[in-house]
């Protein structure tokens, strides 16, 4: 059993602005993972993600990736869609080069058809999936959860797709599912139904988070805070993943980035995890 622990980009504590100075602070504080967050659009080449590579390599950092947030592969429009599969595929190339072991994703809206836009999203990450067979890339590609209700994801159409495609797995997000349950998550429930992927390794965002009530169970997310400000509760999740032996790398997507990372580590510590 492994649990890794790290921030959503480059810590605030970092002295230096690259990915590069932020995988050796991120050792330096006794973490060991790093989402590399490309939230704007890719700007990093491949010679420098192969330096971060060797880099994180060096000091057992686990590296992800996390695609530009303009992505639709439900868009009525056809360029969208080529648009999000390129910055989707150029992720996986850069995560391929360094040695990350997922690339996460919003995978898209569901428009005026749920079911078309499901259609339309497997359709996508089944060219996805096999651009990384053929190119032997050795990275997952991971959708996640989301937390709004017009929003593609949940973890019952993510584990449907995933069924059917070797390279696409689930990319938790526990404060997306609180926020659209409307403030409720059952870990128990969750992880019952991973089970049927019988997946080696897990992966997740964990954050606080504000959402607003839209209905009975029903949410839509507003914006992450820090874990101790809003949202549920970290314990119980990692409870319950020490109770099924998980392995399993959380990043933290919280405001406080590596704050929180050391947090979730200080909890682990106290329900008998050895780091």
């Amino acid at each position: 059993m492994e649990i890794r622990l790290g921030p959503s980009g480059i810590p605030i504590s970092c002295k230096g602005k690259s990915s590069v100075e932020g995988v050796k602070t991120v050792a330096e504080l006794g973490l060991d993972a790093m989402e590399i967050s490309f939230t704007h659009g890719i700007h990093m080449s491949l010679k420098t993600a192969k330096k971060i590579g060797e880099v994180a390599r060096g000091l057992d950092v686990e590296l992800s990736i996390h695609v530009p947030y303009f992505v639709n592969l439900a868009s009525e429009k056809k360029k969208v869609i080529e648009d999000s599969k390129k910055r989707i595929i150029d992720s996986l190339e850069r995560g391929n080069i360094m040695n990350a072991t997922v690339v996460a994703v919003h995978a898209g809206y569901y428009g005026k058809d749920k079911e078309e836009a499901h259609k339309m999203i497997f359709e996508a990450c089944k060219e996805i999936n096999n651009k990384i067979e053929k190119n032997k890339w050795n990275v997952k590609f991971g959708i996640e959860t989301m937390g709004k209700q017009k929003v593609w994801g949940t973890l019952d159409e993510i584990i449907k797709i995933c069924k059917k495609l070797k390279h696409v797995i689930p990319y938790l997000d526990p404060a997306h599912i609180y926020a659209r349950n409307g403030g409720n998550i059952n870990y128990k429930e969750i992880f019952d139904k991973l089970k049927v992927l019988k997946l080696k390794k897990y992966h997740s965002h964990f954050s606080g988070i504000k959402y607003s009530l839209v209905g009975i169970g029903r949410g839509n997310e507003r914006h992450h805070v820090p874990m101790r400000e809003a949202g549920n509760d970290f314990e119980p999740f990692a409870k319950e993943i020490l109770k099924r032996k998980i392995d399993i790398t959380i990043i933290s997507e919280s405001p406080i980035l590596e704050e929180d990372s050391l947090l979730m580590r200080k909890i682990f510590k106290k329900l008998g995890y050895d780091f």
